[in-house]
């Protein structure tokens, strides 16, 4: 567990797949994230499976941040196919977008699997909480938190009204200049 994760961090999975959800196959992009984000050092709930289906979604969501969640990982539904709706019902939940986040594991990605530009995955807040939209394959988890894994807990600081500088809520951000006095 990281040092600097809160002990009581707490994240929610979703899955968005229309075949999972019917019992097609079993979800183990959903089950890969629950397990990486539980090696990270939170406490999660899901992986939730939901059809391609934007209220569906969109419910889940919704949810999540009413019960409090630090962070929502989603998997599944980024893709360019007609019936991929997950980026549709995160924003119709997200307050701030964080486009960094998504680009971030879009180019993690591409070395290996030149197709994850493809992905119109996307990453912000709503309230307190963070959604991140990766790719429904267990690579595209594993490489989504290869990048988030290091940001996290920051990320959970930050939204529950942390300081940019521990002890010095004035400190500037590295490329700004300090304001004068």
């Amino acid at each position: 567990m990281s040092a600097d994760l809160p002990a009581d961090a707490r994240a929610v999975v979703l899955t968005a797949s229309n075949r999972a959800s019917a019992g097609v196959y079993e979800d183990r992009s959903g089950q890969a994230l629950a397990e990486g984000l539980r090696g990270l050092g939170f406490t999660v709930e899901g992986p939730h499976v939901r059809p391609d289906d934007v209220a569906a979604l969109t419910e889940v969501l919704r949810e999540a941040v009413a019960g409090g969640a630090d962070v929502v990982l989603t998997t599944g539904g980024t893709g360019l196919s007609p019936t991929d709706v997950t980026p549709e019902a995160t924003r119709a939940v997200l307050e701030r977008e964080a486009p960094g986040i998504a680009e971030a594991v879009r180019r993690y990605g591409e070395g290996k699997v030149p197709t994850s530009v493809l992905s119109r995955g996307v990453a912000g807040t709503a309230g307190r909480t963070l959604i991140v939209n990766l790719p429904g394959s267990t690579g595209g988890v594993r490489d989504g938190l290869a990048v988030l894994g290091p940001l996290l807990p920051h990320v959970v600081s930050q939204l529950r009204g942390g300081d940019h500088a521990p002890g010095d809520a004035a400190a500037p951000q590295r490329g700004q200049e300090p304001s004068p006095s």
